[in-house]
């Protein structure tokens, strides 16, 4: 199956992985413990691979041409969805304090956080520490060595 195909009726969320072959950008979700990859779910007809993109820059600002990205495969993620993954490598990762994250939600309060407030580069295994569990399981599962190299 594509991955720029949308599966059946259920929601995909689509990811990028964004590494120099070392370390992993990670985003950390908002009045949580969790860091994450840049994702969300794809759009009524909108292809995987755009929503990835799309998905990179609102969460993080990056800018990323479809061309270069690598695709990793579709996943279970939750009851409710599944996961689009892609990686990016590059020979320099950005500096995470440059990065912005335009996406926000509604807190209990009302008020309206991004969904990320900070970013962060971590090794292949320490990411999978600190992602979710639906995440990490899915690290875990398939094989970074393209995207990590030694880290693993």
């Amino acid at each position: 199956m594509s991955l720029i195909e949308r599966v059946g009726a259920k929601p995909m969320s689509c990811g990028v992985i964004v590494t120099d072959g070392q370390k992993l950008l990670l985003g950390h979700a908002t009045r949580t413990p969790r860091w994450d990859i840049p994702k969300g779910v794809a759009e009524p007809g909108e292809d995987f691979i755009a929503a990835a993109c799309r998905e990179l820059q609102e969460e993080t600002g990056l800018v990323v041409a479809e061309a270069v990205l690598v695709p990793l495969g579709t996943y279970p993620y939750r009851r409710d969805k599944g996961l689009a993954l892609f990686g990016w490598s590059l020979a320099a990762l950005p500096d995470p304090k440059t990065l912005h994250c335009a996406s926000q939600f509604a807190a209990t309060d009302g008020n309206m956080l991004p969904e990320f407030d900070r970013f962060a580069l971590f090794s292949c295994d320490e990411a999978v520490r600190r992602v979710g569990k639906n995440m990490a399981e899915i690290l875990a599962r398939i094989s970074l060595d393209p995207l990590c190299g030694a880290s693993k």
